[in-house]
């Protein structure tokens, strides 16, 4: 027998970890509110060095916050951040997603500014502009608005928008040592990406990569993984600040339709088919298989609507024959023409609507002494998303505050 209308509105009667209020999914006023503890706050992933290879290279990047940035490799070789607006009436400079150029000219009044943010182009800068005693102007005071922007980790450009942020390396802590000989032994480069948008919250694109309870999901990873032997002995492992990691285990890619392994092209220390994925908060992901690393990284356009970017990364130093195996497998199983992407889109697109019928709760309860198919990666996540809005996410109605826990 079904459920009632009034059964259907009930709290579980669980813990208030075990499970989320789905307004956490829906509520423009909490969407909102993230941008400012959340986004604003926290280290955001916006490219990888490789796509800004030669100096003045630039990347925009629509920051979750609500603002465009500007990443761009300097005369130095350093990377930069920069809000992508004129000092001068707050016009945006740059328009294209990418490009070269040395100098960076806004359209309305064309002033101009090089790669270091440094303005160095103002058009009838003497006969227009005030000097001296109290009306002074100068090119000095006209630079572009720097972001605290950091690389690495497999040579990634993360950003933030608070200038008095944690350092990078605090933000991260051990959540990715378990891969961080692999992917920063090398150079890495981007050999494929991908942009979907997809119309739900990102945070059920986070809680699905953050459980593997999902893997029914996946006919691919019911032969290769689920059938195989040690898949329900992997470890969920939760590490400060909202991060999880989904232990490693042997893939066996001929268990799928006589395909074979995929250990022709590989990374330092990476031995036959191992695959391990980290999740770190609030919403990027590390997959690295036998020969390809793909990190994928969020964009909340709204709360019901994510831009998801796939980058898919092999070594700088690959021959002809590895570059095209990487693409091979990346292109045949893990990219956009794969088995698995597009039925976690179709997921999660169809997720988190139990609102519709009334219902306010979606469940994060399976505990299986944090294996594979244990949502503890969803609860560690919630805490720290409760922690820094200080709402439960159980019941967002009600301000609590909550310390930030020790770190590991």
């Amino acid at each position: 027998m079904g459920r009632t209308a009034e059964q259907w509105k009930q709290k579980p009667p669980l813990p208030k970890t075990h499970y989320v209020d789905t307004r956490v999914y829906t509520d423009e006023g909490i969407f909102e509110e993230e941008k400012e503890k959340i986004f604003a706050k926290t280290w955001m992933l916006a490219c990888h060095e490789s796509e800004l290879p030669a100096p003045n290279d630039y990347r925009t990047y629509h920051h979750p916050a609500g603002v465009n940035l500007i990443v761009v490799r300097g005369e130095d070789d350093r990377v930069r951040s920069f809000f992508n607006v004129c000092p001068h009436r707050g016009n945006t400079i740059l328009y294209s997603p990418s490009g070269n150029a040395k100098r960076m000219t806004c359209i309305f009044h064309a002033w101009s500014f090089d790669s270091e943010g440094n303005c160095v182009g103002l058009p009838r800068e003497k006969a227009g502009y005030c000097s001296g005693g109290d009306c002074s102007v100068s090119r000095d005071d006209l630079g572009l608005r720097e972001v605290k922007t950091q690389v690495g980790y497999g040579g990634f450009v993360y950003v933030n928008l608070d200038d008095g942020c944690e350092p990078l390396e605090d933000h991260i802590g051990p959540a990715l040592d378990t891969i961080i000989e692999q992917i920063d032994t090398e150079p890495l480069e981007v050999f494929s990406y991908h942009r979907a948008v997809v119309n739900t919250n990102y945070k059920l694109w986070h809680d699905t990569n953050s459980e593997f309870y999902h893997d029914y999901l996946h006919v691919h990873n019911r032969l290769t993984s689920m059938k195989q032997e040690g898949y329900f002995e992997r470890k969920m492992i939760p590490y400060p600040n909202g991060h999880a990691e989904v232990g490693s285990q042997e893939v066996h890619y001929e268990a799928y339709e006589g395909g074979k392994g995929r250990a022709e092209a590989g990374f330092p220390g990476v031995e036959g088919n191992p695959w391990s994925l980290i999740d770190l908060f609030p919403g990027y992901s590390y997959n690295l298989r036998a020969s390809v690393l793909r990190v994928d990284s969020q964009i909340p356009l709204g709360p019901n609507k994510t831009a998801i970017e796939y980058r898919s990364l092999g070594l700088k130093s690959d021959t002809v024959e590895q570059r095209r195996q990487r693409v091979l497998d990346n292109q045949t199983i893990w990219g956009p023409f794969g088995r698995n992407l597009h039925e976690d889109l179709l997921a999660v697109d169809g997720q988190g609507r139990a609102i519709q019928n009334g219902s306010r709760y979606v469940l994060h309860a399976r505990e299986e002494d944090s294996t594979i198919h244990d949502e503890v990666g969803m609860r560690h996540f919630y805490a720290e998303w409760s922690r820094r809005m200080g709402r439960l996410a159980g019941d967002p109605t009600k301000a609590v505050a909550l310390e930030k826990p020790a770190r590991a």
